[in-house]
């Protein structure tokens, strides 16, 4: 089922799968160095790829445009969390997916959407994820700019912690980075990613 939906987003939008298998496996690893047990893995093996599945709902010529969105086109992307948690949110098995789907875009000073939940109020696996999902964006070319040096979004993480981002969140991202738990797949990570599914 999870594929099924990462499925109908790639065939909307092929930038959006490959981000949502880094954000998912960023997420992962990040969660794995916060020591999160299986269970709570294995949501994010869940939710990390159906995250953005809202922005089916979303115009392609908003998805692709070349430069900023107005207030509208604004408000419509803004629509995408409420729009994918209606999608899953009455499918069993993926009601572990609702936080990740729900609340990523949530901010830390309760200026982030859909409702404005404030500091821990954002479930954590939310807060995991809008890291590493901001982290991806800010690395990936999108069709509105280039993709960002590494470290100068590292740099974004570190200034933006406390307002944007979990403080603790964030800083356990930029550790785990600097020790190297964010790399590419290792066959531990594999072997972890395989048992959630199992």
């Amino acid at each position: 089922m999870v594929a099924a939906f990462a499925s109908a987003l790639s065939a909307r939008d092929p930038a959006l799968a490959g981000h949502a298998a880094r954000v998912t496996d960023l997420t992962a690893r990040l969660a794995a160095w916060l020591e999160w047990d299986d269970a709570s893995l294995y949501a994010v093996y869940v939710g990390g790829p159906l995250h953005d599945i809202g922005k089916v709902a979303v115009s392609e010529a908003i998805l692709r445009k070349p430069g900023p969105l107005d207030e509208d086109e604004l408000a419509e992307i803004r629509t995408h969390p409420t729009a994918g948690a209606q999608l899953i949110g009455r499918l069993g098995p993926a009601g572990e997916a609702l936080p990740f789907v729900l609340y990523h875009h949530e901010r830390w000073d309760g200026r982030g959407y859909p409702s404005g939940l404030h500091g821990p109020e954002i479930p954590e696996g939310a807060r995991i994820l809008a890291v590493a999902d901001a982290f991806d964006a800010m690395t990936s070319t999108r069709p509105y700019r280039r993709a960002l040096p590494v470290d100068r979004a590292l740099s974004e993480i570190e200034r933006c912690a406390g307002t944007q981002f979990d403080p603790e969140t964030a800083q356990a991202f930029l550790e785990a980075w600097d020790a190297g738990a964010l790399e590419p797949p290792t066959a531990w990570t594999t072997l972890r990613a395989s048992r959630a599914f199992a």
